[in-house]
Order: structure tokens, then C-alpha cells, then sequence
């Protein structure tokens, strides 16, 4: 069995989100894929614009009716700031040792992976498959050598993602929110009229 995890804020979910996660459940072979919203990013210092709760209804809300898609409020549950290596430990007690788990990154989170909690033990512990956009040049995974040892960086680069390009992003859509712009195209349907019955991001 193979098992995706996808971390983020998802502040909010956006059209971007649900298909590179589609796209790398196809390229896996994955059985499923598990957005895992944060409280709380450790590199963050803000917090999130929507409450836990408004961002977990609308991830559920993005991915109804995909049968390989789920939501998960592990992180949401727990004291903040949230901490891969203890979400990748808490999923393998549910799935087992015999289960493949992947913790989907995208390119940006690379340059970031070494100021990770634990980041060896979380490459030790789990596929890290950083996304790349189909077409654009793979990420120069050679480069952590020197930090990682041959066969991490070996391993990032075996488990790279192409991904489609979506021009959109978390941060644009609650700017265009604020600006009383149209998001038709950038989020699920339900996605938006769930943002303005609420409110959010104004």
C-alpha cells in the first residue's frame, strides 16, 4: 500500500492544491492521498487567516466526491506548531510498516528542508517526493550531498513529482477576497460561497 501525506496551511485549499495532489497520486500509484492542515506552521511566525476549523470544512468541502482524496485533523488536534516527523510517526502506527508513505513537498519546501525538525530522520523515515512542474528543470538534488549523504539526496531525486503548472495561490486569492475580486477559477465552487457566507479574508 502506498500512502501520500500532504502537509500545509491550505489558507485556503485552492484549485492548485487538489490537482498536483491528483497528479501525484496518479504518478505514485498511491491507494490515497491525506491533506494534513497545520495549526501551525513551525517556519511560519503568523498564524493563519481562517480558524482550523473553517480551513478543515474546506478542504472537505474541495475534495467530496474524490474517492482518493481525504482530510485528516491530526495536526489540527495537537499543540502548535506542527511537526512533520511526529504526523509521519503518528500515520505509520495507523498503515504499518509494510505501507509506502510520502510526504508531498513542493519545490520551494527544498530550500527550506534542512531547517526541518528532525529533517534526516524524516527523509529516513519516509519518501519526501518534492513536486516539480512538469516541463521546468528538476530540482538540483545533488546539491545536499554534502549535507545529506549521496543516497538522501539519491532518494529525493528518485522520488521527484511532475506536477502541472496552476497559476494560483493561497496568498492571491485572499488578497483578491479582501479586494471584493472574483476567485471563480482559483477555488472549488463550494470552496468560494463557503469563504463568503463566512466571511473569511476580508
Amino acid at each position: 500500500m502506498k500512502v501520500i501525506l500532504f502537509g500545509g496551511t491550505f489558507d485556503p485549499i485552492h484549485l492548485g492544491h487538489t490537482k498536483v495532489s491528483v497528479s501525484a497520486t496518479e504518478h505514485i500509484g498511491a491507494d490515497k492521498t491525506i491533506f494534513i492542515p497545520a495549526k501551525r506552521s513551525p517556519l511560519k511566525s503568523h498564524q493563519p487567516h481562517a480558524s482550523t476549523q473553517d480551513r478543515f470544512r474546506m478542504i472537505a468541502l474541495a475534495i467530496k466526491g474524490q474517492d482518493v482524496l481525504e482530510v485528516s485533523d491530526f495536526e489540527l488536534k495537537k499543540p502548535a506548531p506542527s511537526y512533520t516527523i511526529e504526523t509521519i510517526r503518528h500515520f505509520r502506527g495507523l498503515f504499518g510498516e509494510q505501507t509506502e508513505l510520502y510526504w508531498l513537498a513542493g519545490a520551494d519546501a527544498l530550500r527550506d528542508l534542512a531547517r526541518w525538525y528532525k529533517a534526516e530522520r524524516i527523509m529516513d523515515e519516509c519518501n519526501v517526493a518534492v513536486m516539480h512542474r512538469a516541463g521546468s528543470k528538476m530540482p538540483d538534488f545533488a546539491a545536499f550531498e554534502a549535507v545529506w549523504g549521496s543516497w538522501r539526496a539519491e532518494k529525493l531525486r528518485r522520488n521527484a513529482v511532475p506536477t502541472p503548472l496552476v497559476d494560483v495561490s493561497s496568498s492571491r486569492i485572499r488578497r483578491a477576497v479582501a479586494a471584493g475580486r472574483d476567485i471563480t477559477g482559483m477555488v472549488h465552487p463550494a470552496v468560494a460561497e463557503y469563504i463568503q457566507r463566512r466571511g473569511l479574508y476580508r
